[in-house]
């Protein structure tokens, strides 16, 4: 397993990254250090998570993931040892969301204080704010880059236009330019990433990594037919992808993961652990056994005929 390098960052990352957003969601800290330990004694180091994890459980209010990666980091003492992204500009409550410099500097101090760090390896808008320009946002990045609290920056959930805007302005002004983008992209979710995102991430040689990794569970082959949806809660958001698009998906997935001795769910991240643009899909598991899975997926070395009955099964 090799590192690969973030985009144009002196950042190097193992080809998976871990999704902080379970962590005070579906997992207390106790869960959650034990997954985080398993995930990092595998060699990995890739964390992400958000200011806004996990708010919309009740009783929550947003920072719980970072309270729990804090804590853990404090406990390992193993900072140096992680590259760590969090990110801003989701909604909060009480107000406090968006891309204004003001809010930016204020929740960095409340993200660095929760993650019990003085510096995050990299920032990363998570919604964009169309009401604030984008040159402000950028100064507020230049600030915190120039006092140490950030390294690198990066993008997700923003239209390619305003990308486009950002790092025009960026070059322009002389200001830091968004490194990474983190999008919706998997087996089963192509055609926006790879129509409207690749080209770009693509020709600025940007860091991908890439969230719902497995379509919410779905590419691991849990959900075989419509009955299995019972099996979870989340089952009965997956009514939608039971067409005959989906449902090809599966089988193929189940076809070369037999051939490689292995699972649906280890064979669709090293698809997309292979294509040109991907740095690390990012995933989340609630067990050692969800987490095995993931771990063996960088070993995986899908053949060009098995890369092709892939692609040829989920085609858009």
């Amino acid at each position: 397993m090799e590192k690969r390098k973030l985009g144009n960052t002196d950042l190097e990352v193992y080809p998976i990254a871990f999704g902080g957003n379970v962590f005070g969601w579906t997992l207390d800290e106790k869960k959650s250090f034990e997954i985080l330990n398993g995930f990092a004694e595998a060699g990995f180091n890739f964390i992400d998570t958000a200011d806004v994890y996990s708010r919309w459980k009740p009783g929550n209010s947003g920072g719980e993931s970072e309270k729990i990666i804090g804590n853990w980091l404090k406990e390992k003492k193993n900072r140096h040892d992680i590259i760590l992204t969090t990110k801003v500009g989701s909604d909060m409550g009480n107000g406090k969301k968006g891309l204004k410099k003001e809010y930016i500097l204020k929740a960095v101090e409340d993200s660095l204080k929760r993650l019990k760090t003085d510096y995050l390896d990299l920032y990363q808008t998570h919604f964009d704010d169309e009401s604030t320009p984008v040159l402000e946002t950028l100064e507020a990045y230049d600030q915190l880059v120039k006092d140490g609290k950030i390294r690198w920056i990066g993008t997700s959930n923003m239209s390619p236009e305003r990308i486009k805007e950002s790092l025009g302005t960026s070059a322009e002004k002389g200001l830091p330019s968004y490194e990474t983008l983190q999008p919706h992209y998997n087996l089963y979710a192509r055609e926006k990433y790879e129509s409207q995102y690749e080209p770009l991430a693509l020709g600025h040689g940007l860091g991908v990594f890439t969230y719902f990794s497995l379509e919410s569970g779905f590419l691991t082959g849990k959900y075989k037919t419509k009955e299995d949806l019972k099996k979870s809660p989340r089952g009965g958001d997956m009514d939608k992808y039971f067409d005959a698009r989906g449902l090809k998906i599966l089988n193929a997935l189940d076809e070369i993961s037999k051939q490689n001795d292995t699972t649906p769910a280890s064979v669709a991240l090293a698809w997309l652990i292979q294509r040109p643009s991907v740095t690390a899909p990012i995933v989340s598991a609630t067990s050692l056994n969800q987490l095995d899975a993931i771990i063996q997926a960088p070993d995986l070395n899908l053949n060009s005929d098995a890369i092709r009955f892939l692609n040829g099964s989920s085609a858009w």
